[in-house]
């Protein structure tokens, strides 16, 4: 399932649209049509169950980590979600995203530097490494105006944060966790210390003006959705780079056609597009019904959950023409890989904004190029490349 879950994806497609999986004791989506409706169904929501006892203080290691997934716009509903959401999506909408255009262009020309002398030096480079990590990483942190050398250790604190949406972390992995989310939430509230007293031109500014304003944020809220942006603001961009290229590259006559459109904005769109389809960096989507629930022919009964499979989604023979093709022309091209409804990713945008410029930089600048050695992350939630090396084709 983490080196190619698709062949096993379309065989769970075909026992039905919805079935239910005994290992993990809940129902799965295996079509576009049951995990669009799964997504947008209201009464399918965002539970999460507190992992600190009941009752618990500050000193349970896990009582950080539940008042930030709690107080998170990814895991809350509505009410709370409506307005944890505008008030982000309002930030966003004062032109932080476009305005960050020319400077991401700016990272990556400076990042491509390294990795072309690497290549040339050794003849081959760690694209993931070189490229893929610290890009998005950095362009989040001057969206938010955390400090661009920063980077490694919020990236780190990422790294272990999101291990824990995987299935079955292990003790380890829950402890990396606990630390991580005690120490990425000093950091953020010492940063928004910062901009109380010292305002700058950037979200976290506007997010702190929203907390100490009129409307209402509290002080949990802010550290939190700080923390999420920078986790989701980077983790579909790394991925989906990485996986994407894979796709692409594993298709020299597709990498060639490609290599001739880059001056076309409109190629390089439906390409990033593909890119989000064919292996899509965020796999699963978890839901809890609230209430029973007809869905493609099975009843979800309450408080049993739904595991949305957005890769299966997203190989939808139905949907797609050889879905299992990576084409880089595939219009149109409906995939699910921001999800769909309430919680359609709100840095969508950045993300898609991220790939064109990173994908068509790093294709101009080395040209045709191969991969020859890929090491697959041993997760499948977030599915992506530990390390993609490529060499000159």
């Amino acid at each position: 399932m983490v080196t190619d879950p698709y062949p096993h994806l379309a065989e769970a497609r075909a026992r039905g649209p919805v079935v239910w999986d005994e290992a993990l004791q809940r129902y799965v989506t295996t079509t576009h049509a049951a995990a669009n409706d799964a997504l947008r169904d209201r009464r399918l929501g965002r539970i999460i169950v507190p992992r600190s006892a009941p009752g618990a203080g500050p000193e349970d290691p896990w009582t950080v980590f539940d008042w930030l997934h709690a107080d998170s716009i990814l895991d809350s509903e509505p009410p709370k979600h409506t307005r944890l959401r505008r008030l982000v999506a309002g930030a966003f909408a004062r032109g932080h995203v476009a305005r960050l255009r020319p400077r991401v262009v700016e990272i990556a020309e400076r990042l491509l530097d390294t990795l072309e002398a690497r290549l040339d030096a050794d003849g081959s480079v760690d694209v993931i490494e070189t490229f893929a990590e610290p890009l998005p990483v950095l362009v989040i942190c001057e969206l938010l105006g955390a400090p661009t050398d920063d980077w490694r250790q919020l990236r780190d604190w990422s790294q272990a944060i999101v291990a824990m949406y995987e299935l079955s972390p292990s003790p380890a992995a829950q402890e990396a966790a606990q630390r991580a989310c005690a120490d990425f939430a000093a950091y953020v509230e010492a940063l928004a210390t910062a901009r109380a007293s010292r305002p700058g031109d950037d979200l976290l500014t506007s997010l702190v003006e929203a907390r100490d304003g009129s409307d209402r944020l509290s002080p949990r809220e802010l550290v939190a959705t700080v923390v999420l942006l920078l986790n989701a603001g980077h983790e579909a961009s790394v991925n989906g780079f990485g996986n994407g290229l894979a796709s692409l590259l594993a298709q020299p006559d597709e990498r060639d056609r490609v290599l001739t459109r880059l001056d076309d904005d409109a190629a390089v769109e439906r390409l990033v597009e593909e890119v989000l389809r064919h292996d899509s960096p965020l796999q699963l989507f978890e839901r809890t019904a609230t209430a029973d629930v007809e869905l493609h022919g099975v009843t979800v009964r309450r408080g049993q959950k739904v595991a949305v499979l957005l890769g299966a989604a997203n190989r939808d023979p139905e949907v797609f023409a050889e879905p299992d093709a990576f084409r880089a022309d595939r219009d149109p091209n409906p995939h699910l890989a921001f999800g769909a409804g309430l919680h359609f990713c709100l840095g969508a945008p950045l993300a898609r904004m991220e790939l064109q410029v990173s994908l068509r930089a790093l294709l101009r600048r080395v040209g045709p190029v191969e991969v020859v050695e890929a090491v697959r992350r041993p997760t499948f939630v977030l599915r992506g490349y530990e390390r993609l090396s490529v060499g000159r084709a």
